[in-house]
């Protein structure tokens, strides 16, 4: 698990071929808008959050962010536990997000 600057965050993503924008706010935030290309895993989801995220393909480049790069944190840390070698948390998160931000389909 790596924190990364959204400096950091963008540039990693943009040059990345194998990359997953993972959100992990709750539906209520995710219905604000989120990242372009995000899907979307509440982490308050508890077990069910565990099961989601361990159905993910481990080979993938993971790119997490939250609110504001806590809850995040915590996600990159638990997916470390289940073998995953990369998830980004995007510092600050989404509040301090510069790039576009859309509907979540």
């Amino acid at each position: 698990m790596e924190d990364l600057s959204q400096e950091e965050w963008t540039s990693q993503l943009a040059a990345d071929a194998n990359a997953v924008i993972l959100d992990v706010r709750t539906d209520g935030e995710v219905a604000e808008g989120v990242i372009p290309n995000a899907i979307h895993i509440d982490i308050y989801k508890g077990q069910d959050f565990i099961d989601e995220v361990e159905a993910l393909d481990k080979n993938k480049n993971y790119y997490v962010y939250c609110r504001s790069g806590k809850r995040s944190g915590q996600a990159c840390g638990i997916m470390g536990e289940l073998g995953f070698e990369n998830a980004y948390n995007l510092e600050g998160g989404i509040l301090d997000w510069e790039g576009d931000i859309v509907d979540f389909k």
